[in-house]
């Protein structure tokens, strides 16, 4: 199962700091956590002691493989080890998640402020890990102690648990941002180039001719008022032509009534000519 934002035409962004699940419970947050990394182009998932094993087979694989949601590339190729010391066993720098302070005289920093850090000392050849603690009760402190830093989130204080996903979504979120630059994936799509001023003064004065012929500008002392406003109102839309033709069009309609097609109930076939309605 793939959501509507996948594109298998487009290379899959890889790298990042390793994921370590520390004795995760469920293999459907497994999966989970599997596309939270996809989403931000973590490719290094790595599980220490999973508690239910890790599925290769029957319903807790089919449970995992369908939360991954089109990111089970890294489940399949996700590492197991015993012990969290030989999963860290390779890297050079090692942050813990905890929601709690742990008296341990860490560095404690943001998802916001580490991952930068990281994207900077990965691109000199580093290798950096985030550890990630079981669900019910986080990284005990053996864990924290194999860490250089901690890594905690601004949250409620009063509700400070994080589902094990959010925590890697929320993770991935900043590295993505830090790597990238904080760069839109897409920008809006212009349809039309922006209308010249000649040509919405043009309207301007149609739409105005038209109003004052239907008596729209009462009392006439007001008129000028009036008038700044209509304009103001269409200058705030930041015109464009296709915009100016439409508008031009509907009033265009309105004044004359309906087409000849319409009153007979016919279709009326879109034109490249005049206004565009």
């Amino acid at each position: 199962m793939t959501g509507a934002g996948t594109n298998h035409s487009i290379e899959s962004l890889e790298g990042g700091p390793a994921i370590i699940l520390v004795r995760p419970q469920l293999a459907v947050n497994i999966g989970m956590c599997a596309r939270a990394m996809a989403n931000f182009g973590l490719s290094d998932l790595r599980l220490v002691n999973p508690r239910e094993g890790w599925p290769r087979t029957g319903a807790l694989k089919k449970g995992a493989y369908a939360a991954a949601a089109g990111a089970v590339h890294l489940l399949e190729k996700a590492k197991l080890y015993d012990s969290v010391e030989a999963a860290v066993a390779d890297l050079n720098y090692v942050f813990a998640t905890t929601a709690r302070e742990r008296g341990q005289f860490k560095p404690i920093l943001t998802p916001a402020e580490a991952m930068p850090q990281t994207v900077a000392r990965v691109a000199t050849g580093e290798r950096h890990g985030i550890l990630f603690g079981p669900e019910r009760t986080g990284l005990d402190n053996d864990d924290i102690a194999l860490a250089d830093a901690i890594i905690t989130f601004p949250v409620n204080p009063a509700y400070a648990s994080l589902n094990l996903a959010q925590a890697v979504l929320l993770t991935g979120y900043e590295w993505m941002r830090a790597a990238t630059g904080d760069v839109k994936p897409f920008a809006p799509i212009e349809r039309s180039p922006a209308a010249s001023r000649d040509m919405v003064l043009s309207f301007f004065n149609f739409l105005e001719t038209e109003l004052e012929r239907a008596g729209f500008f009462r009392p006439l002392g007001k008129k000028p008022v009036m008038q700044r406003n209509l304009r103001n109102m269409f200058h705030r839309m930041q015109l464009t032509e296709q915009d100016v033709r439409t508008w031009w069009g509907m009033i265009v309609r309105l004044v004359e009534g309906p087409r000849d097609e319409a009153k007979k109930g016919k279709a009326v076939e879109p034109t490249d000519r005049g206004p565009i309605e």
